[in-house]
């Protein structure tokens, strides 16, 4: 018998590709509910929507991801507030009433920057020709059972989203993530993606001649939605224990790094990228300086790289 599942934020750059990767994989009875559909913080008529469907499983694929408005904007922090903190806490006490089991998904950006490393002697904080970590990668970065220390309001509301989740769910995945991309999202009010932007802007730098500056900090893991949504559903499959699992694409990176590996697959080598540090561009919230997450729990998933192959592939479609 085909278990019911219910995707909230089903037109998101994640939420698409769980409809697609559950649909696909025909065990399942998917509901798809967006914006249009459901306004997931009117807890009342979202919770009576809910037990009128009453699925087996939820995946919270709904959130505020707007980190630099969060911060300068009294208002959008509200907003951020109740989508990413209280929505996801409603989102287990409504998942326990009915028996489902939740799936939730949260940032890298939980994570203070400063994991408990020593910096080799020499750290100058410009990455991308540095050799002085060599030997040192699994020992960097944030494990899931690591305390998480934000920096920013974006952060904060992430945090707290875990914690409500944690505090009134009974089974439920919280599901780490950082750099997401993928597909350009259905709904219209969602972002593009990193290496969607940069390859927009690379295009034009090519036709222009100008060179393209990129950030050589604030090292992290991409995370290739389709790979997420199938991770997701193996984790779910594979009945994992309950609590917190850190899921990225391998190969961690600066953003500086990525635009580099980025060129040389979409064959823009010849636009100049020039490292520049984080302080050079206008941005309101701080960045986590390393936001690099360790998994100990799942076995890895494929590099970036490849990832980055498939993107592209599908782009030119």
């Amino acid at each position: 018998m085909k278990e019911k599942v219910l995707i909230i934020g089903s037109k998101g750059m994640l939420g698409q590709e769980l409809v697609k990767t559950l649909e696909k994989d025909g065990k399942y009875i998917v509901t798809a509910w967006d914006q249009e559909d459901i306004d997931v913080t009117d807890f009342k008529k979202f919770n009576q929507k809910v037990r009128e469907l009453s699925p087996e499983i939820i995946f919270n694929a709904a959130a505020y991801n707007a980190v630099d408005l969060c911060e300068e904007d009294p208002k959008e922090y509200e907003k951020a507030q109740i989508l990413n903190s209280e929505t996801p806490g409603n989102l287990a006490k409504i998942a326990k009433e009915i028996g489902a089991v939740l799936i939730h998904y949260s940032s890298d950006y939980v994570f203070s920057g400063m994991p408990e490393i020593v910096e080799p002697s020499g750290c100058t904080g410009m990455c991308a020709s540095c050799t002085l970590h060599q030997g040192l990668e699994s020992q960097i970065g944030f494990r899931e059972d690591d305390q998480p220390d934000p920096v920013q309001k974006y952060g904060q509301t992430k945090l707290e989203g875990e914690k409500n989740v944690q505090k009134f769910g009974e089974k439920f995945y919280i599901i780490r993530l950082s750099k997401l991309f993928g597909q350009p999202a259905q709904s219209s009010k969602a972002k593009k993606s990193f290496f969607q932007t940069m390859l927009e802007i690379g295009q034009k730098a090519q036709k222009d001649g100008t060179p393209v500056r990129a950030v050589d900090e604030e090292a992290s893991c991409f995370t290739y939605a389709p790979d997420l949504a199938q991770k997701s559903l193996e984790i779910l499959q594979k009945q994992k224990p309950f609590g917190i699992y850190h899921v990225t694409n391998s190969d961690y990176c600066t953003w500086y790094e990525a635009v580099l590996e980025l060129y040389k697959q979409a064959g823009l080598e010849k636009v100049e990228v020039i490292p520049v540090s984080g302080i050079e561009f206008s941005r309101s919230a701080a960045r986590p300086y390393i936001s690099i997450l360790i998994n100990t729990k799942l076995e890895p998933l494929r590099s970036f790289k490849e990832a980055l192959k498939d993107f592209l592939n599908e782009i030119e479609k």
